[in-house]
């Protein structure tokens, strides 16, 4: 008996990819778009593993520890601006953030 063919992890990992894109380009919030990028994130992890697994190697699974922990830096300082932003404006839309200027 044979698992899941990888060609389903990586059709999942683009449409994963594809939704997160989609969040960033449309929404204004910046929780929203910091949630979408992350998804690409782990869509591109997903895709790493899946090729890790046919090729019979770790390196992909290196790759996707790399990319969670710069994933998790990534996070604490955005959420740290979004809180410093927040504080200042009142508000954590992207259009307003422009104004900081000055």
């Amino acid at each position: 008996m044979e698992g899941v063919s990888v060609n389903y992890y990586i059709g999942l990992s683009a449409i994963l990819f594809i939704i997160g894109a989609l969040g960033v380009l449309v929404r204004r919030n910046a929780l929203v778009i910091f949630m979408s990028v992350e998804l690409m994130l782990n869509a591109a992890n997903l895709a790493f593993v899946a090729f890790s697994s046919v090729n019979n190697s770790l390196d992909g699974q290196i790759f996707v520890f790399f990319i969670m922990t710069v994933a998790a830096a990534e996070v604490a300082v955005g959420l740290a601006l979004i809180v410093a932003i927040f504080r200042s404006k009142k508000s954590i839309d992207v259009d307003q953030i422009n104004l900081l200027k000055g």
